[in-house]
């Protein structure tokens, strides 16, 4: 490859010795999303044709310092490959980078076809017989994700309900910006905290947007760079906050479907001891976790360390967490 980024040689060198069959690259070209990495597209060329593939790695091909629960780049590939032995729908990972390849702390996985915008998941007739199979999917899905055995790996770090929302409440408190409806949340969640949870391996992020998604439903689980041991429901939670369901409110789960619906899947799955009243704690905590994580958004702006548009945008959507935190808490 004779242009593009810098390490673009160095990625074509990779490849080429890493996987069978292919002797260039071309295409290359970074795509936005991912709170943490880089996310690289391109073709990897060869005599049976192009072979869709994506780079992710460490910003600028250097580890960086990340929270206590975040798992290296290397552990979130490994856990990649292990929920496709679960028979999660995962991209392939191929290859993981090597010090001699220079490019950094990374992975290769498959390039999935499909569409990860909300607002056209959610409306276009593209995806009109999908959208009312995806919640039982996504219940489906997460039961095979907490199925995966942890102890394999040992890198995961654990986190309880109680330890996470030690966490927020120390992270909001630092930024002595009282939020009324916040106080609220935070009293209700300490006093119904789950007694003995049990905890699994949990992708941290599965919502809108981190699912690739065809006109068959999910194709692709994506983004796995907060996955860690936790509580199942967490996970089940997190994908029915009412931001994540972009505009279609009446249906909680995603945008796209209710409750038990997730539950039915979750169970056809092979997943346990799950509860609409436990989804609905998380729904909550998540809820208040997504209202902090604006607040930090725009402390970020307001501080001028990073001073772009987004974090502006974003930072001011902790008042719609507010109004979704009291139609959660006084229906």
């Amino acid at each position: 490859m004779t242009n593009g980024p810098d390490f673009a040689p160095a990625l074509e060198a990779a490849v080429t010795r890493a996987i069978k069959g292919v002797t260039s690259i071309s295409g290359l070209r970074r795509l936005s999303g991912g709170a943490s990495q880089e996310t690289w597209s391109f073709d990897g060329n060869g005599p049976a044709g192009a072979m869709p593939l994506i780079l992710r790695r460490a910003p600028g091909g250097k580890r960086v310092e990340r929270s206590s629960v975040a798992p290296t780049i290397e552990t979130e590939a490994k856990a990649i490959r292990f929920a496709a032995k679960a028979g999660v729908p995962v991209p392939p990972v191929p290859y993981v980078l090597e010090e001699r390849d220079q490019l950094g702390p990374g992975y290769l996985m498959g390039r999935v076809e499909g569409e990860t915008i909300a607002r056209k998941i959610l409306r276009d007739p593209e995806f009109a017989e999908a959208r009312p199979k995806l919640a039982r999917q996504c219940g489906n899905i997460l039961a095979r994700i907490h199925a995966i055995d942890s102890a394999q790996i040992p890198e995961l770090k654990p986190t309880d309900a109680r330890t996470e929302i030690e966490q927020y409440r120390a992270l909001y408190d630092s930024y002595d910006y009282p939020h009324p409806v916040f106080e609220i949340a935070f009293k209700w969640l300490e006093e119904r905290l789950p007694e003995e949870p049990r905890l699994t391996l949990v992708h941290g992020d599965f919502r809108n947007g981190n699912l690739m998604i065809g006109p068959d439903g999910v194709r692709a689980v994506l983004d796995w760079e907060i996955v860690h041991v936790g509580d199942p429901a967490a996970d089940l939670g997190w994908l029915c906050v009412n931001s994540w369901r972009f505009g279609e409110s009446q249906n909680v789960v995603g945008g796209f479907g209710a409750v038990d619906e997730l539950l039915a899947g979750y169970a056809e799955g092979g997943g346990k001891d799950m509860t609409a009243a436990r989804v609905r704690f998380w729904e909550i905590f998540g809820t208040l976790k997504w209202g902090i994580m604006c607040m930090t958004m725009y402390q970020a702006f307001a501080k001028a360390t990073d001073r772009t548009v987004e974090r502006a945008a974003i930072g001011r959507r902790s008042s719609e967490t507010e109004i979704d935190l009291v139609n959660l808490l006084f229906p």
